[in-house]
């Protein structure tokens, strides 16, 4: 049996963006509930699956992401039985819609037009078992439909009462001010969040995206946290991976377009921040894992909302939970991982900063990237 939960350790509740609705400052996705779909290792079957869900209520988790594209469904219908024996509206439950669902007779099963929206909201709240959806997410963007199409439909669904919120994920800086400024002009209901990759190391998104997120009020949902395992410790300096998704990347690489991305990752400075985020883990007779000092890193930007985690076993639920509450990183130890993690900035963003530094400070490079905090 695992230990009970210090109420001083239990997971905080926070305002998702500048809505109303409060959820747990960690998300347990459920990506890996039931089989893979690509071949990735890491999945969980129904049992195992509901442990996980438990143990993560029992730390005062109550937010939940899927999709219906997880497993083909798979991951919508565990989470959905788990769901149908809980008191219903303690829990914030957030799917998505956009991908191909495997009909391949029909051209209209996927993207973000009206038809397959409305038919993939009902399909979703069946396999979730649930009259509504607390925050219903368009997976990315859909140049093939009007942007006014995609934002009404989803405005009706909140209006019918079948979703609560309405979110985004994987956006660019230009398509999520669009989808701002239509909402807007339009009078629909605003986007709360935004979905997106952020680790230390993947902060690209600070440039524009999160820009926008500030200036918008909508909360960052950061996804992968841990960039596959790469940011837990265990992949060390010169030693080729081999154990869990990162393992399975490298083994991949040449014939995988996923697992060669993952793999991209594998650099000098990776593990330059890596080491770092292991000091700090130690420092001052602290014993938090690498994996705990990254996620406090993403728990102590001020535009994230609540942060994304996957879990296979029990012991790495804990774990990654440890982060959620009862201590913090230091404004040096924030500055430390912000320094050595910061992405090369490109242009136009140079020559922005550039032409900016001797203008207000709020304006200067620390504005682009590594402090969205000021």
């Amino acid at each position: 049996m695992s230990a009970p939960i210090p109420k001083e350790k239990r997971l905080p509740s926070v305002f998702l963006g500048q809505s109303g609705l409060k959820v747990s400052n960690i998300c347990l996705g459920t990506m890996t509930f039931g089989e893979s779909a690509t071949g990735t290792p890491g999945h969980c079957d129904e049992e195992q699956s509901h442990q996980i869900i438990n143990r993560f209520v029992e730390w005062g988790g109550n937010f939940f992401d899927t999709a219906n594209v997880y497993g083909r469904g798979k991951s919508e219908t565990i989470l959905g039985n788990w769901l149908q024996h809980q008191p219903r509206d303690n829990y914030v439950i957030a799917t998505k819609v956009r991908g191909n669902m495997g009909v391949e007779s029909d051209p209209n099963n996927v993207g973000l037009s009206r038809r397959h929206i409305t038919a993939s909201i009902d399909s979703s709240l069946d396999r979730l078992k649930t009259n509504y959806v607390d925050l219903y997410q368009a997976h990315a963007f859909d140049d093939a439909t009007r942007l006014e199409e995609t934002l009404r439909t989803l405005d009706d669904l909140v209006r019918v009462g079948k979703v609560r919120y309405v979110g985004v994920s994987n956006f660019s800086g230009w398509q999520l001010q669009k989808l701002v400024d239509t909402s807007e002009k339009l009078g629909l209901n605003p986007i709360v969040s935004l979905q997106q990759q952020y680790n230390l190391t993947c902060r690209e998104s600070e440039f524009e995206p999160f820009r926008v997120c500030k200036t918008a009020g909508i909360g960052v949902l950061p996804w992968s946290p841990l960039k596959g395992g790469l940011l837990t410790g265990k992949v060390k300096r010169g030693v080729d991976p081999t154990e869990g998704r990162i393992g399975w990347a490298a083994k991949n690489a040449d014939t995988n377009t996923q697992a060669r991305r993952r793999v991209s990752s594998l650099t000098d400075k990776t593990f330059v921040v890596i080491e770092a985020a292991e000091a700090i883990g130690k420092n001052n007779g602290k014993r938090h894992s690498v994996a705990q000092v990254a996620l406090r890193w993403l728990l102590q930007k001020d535009v994230v909302s609540s942060v994304i985690i996957g879990a296979r076993t029990l012991a790495q639920l804990d774990d990654n939970l440890v982060a959620g509450g009862g201590w913090s990183l230091t404004r040096e130890e924030m500055k430390q991982l912000d320094d050595l993690s910061a992405p090369s900035i490109p242009y136009p963003y140079d020559t922005l900063v550039q032409r900016n530094v001797d203008r207000k400070n709020r304006h200067a490079v620390s504005q682009y990237v590594g402090n969205l905090d000021e």
